[in-house]
């Protein structure tokens, strides 16, 4: 028997329930992963709310790193007592051990600690795929990133300085504002306190950007609309305010002929090569000092009600750790 954060009922955080959950051993592709750490992310609280549906009752969680300790018939990524990480499905990381698909699995670096690895693997990768391949930056573009304070918002203030990217960023207070600039961010708006569309303009000469990245949603999708500049691209990758609204195809059209998607990191990490080369990338980017993890929140795993309740109440920056 183990310990982990399950929910009988979609709500709030008083829904998640710390309860001994029997593992029994892994099949053929499985593996039995003990957890050092467990990371904290944004879309574990879709899920906790019923926004993104899941079959109850359920594991919560989509992130975590650890040691193998266990493996079934058939599993050739990963070796017992190796140290690995993962991000994506199945959901499930809240806990001290899960059994899991072997092919989620990456092999960490002798350098990347297992805190460090629970805390980048879903924030790393998404930054990974946001500026590499839904939106490949060449460097000397300008672009703007919301939430820059944030887990992701972080790591892609560091990315975009690293690969010669021109970053404004949002954020709710002044000392939110001073963190992103001190991870990279080159022009950082409150939104609280300025219209970040007049500000992108101004910065940009009103000109617009070629592309927002904007996981806020509903509070921020007009506006990022209307700081595009003519054929530009809006990724909507995530819905912290809320979901976007339907909207007419005609918004893009009058804004200059605007593109629009909304990935996921799932879609981009479904082949086992595109997982392992951007795996190795993010990697690169830590071991070489251009992106620090920065962990800025730990919470005991049988406090994760609180922890996301912080979350949602836009009180933690950083990435945020849950220790089993």
């Amino acid at each position: 028997m183990v310990k982990a954060v399950r929910m009988h009922v979609t709500g709030g955080p008083e829904v998640m329930v710390y309860e001994d959950v029997d593992l029994g051993k892994p099949g053929p592709g499985e593996v039995l992963v003990r957890h050092k750490a467990c990371g904290l992310n944004y879309i574990d609280v879709y899920f906790r709310t019923g926004l993104y549906p899941q079959q109850l009752p359920a594991g919560l969680g989509m992130e975590g790193a650890g040691v193998v300790e266990a493996i079934g018939d058939g599993v050739t990524y990963v070796s017992v007592g190796d140290r690995v990480a993962y991000a994506g499905r199945p959901i499930g990381a809240y806990s001290e051990a899960r059994i899991m698909p072997a092919d989620n699995l990456v092999r960490l670096p002798a350098t990347i600690s297992f805190e460090t690895a629970a805390a980048m693997m879903l924030q790393g990768l998404t930054v990974q795929y946001l500026f590499h391949r839904t939106f490949p930056l060449k460097g000397g573009e300008t672009i703007l990133f919301h939430a820059a304070a944030g887990g992701v918002g972080l790591i892609a203030c560091q990315w975009a300085r690293a690969i010669g990217v021109t970053i404004i960023g949002t954020v709710g207070s002044d000392e939110k504002a001073a963190l992103a600039k001190e991870h990279g961010c080159t022009h950082v708006i409150n939104y609280n306190t300025e219209n970040f569309v007049e500000r992108v303009k101004e910065i940009t000469g009103g000109k617009g950007v070629p592309v927002v990245y904007d996981s806020i949603g509903k509070d921020t999708f007009i506006g990022s609309l209307d700081c595009l500049a003519p054929l530009g691209m809006m990724v909507s990758f995530g819905n912290a305010s809320g979901p976007v609204p339907a909207f007419s195809l005609n918004e893009l059209a009058s804004r200059g002929s605007l593109f629009i998607t909304r990935p996921s990191l799932m879609s981009y990490t479904a082949k086992r090569q595109d997982l392992e080369t951007m795996a190795a990338h993010l990697f690169s980017m830590v071991e070489s000092g251009k992106v620090k993890i920065d962990i800025r929140q730990r919470y005991p795993l049988s406090e994760v009600a609180q922890a996301h309740r912080d979350l949602e109440a836009r009180k933690t920056t950083g990435s945020t750790l849950l220790i089993p």
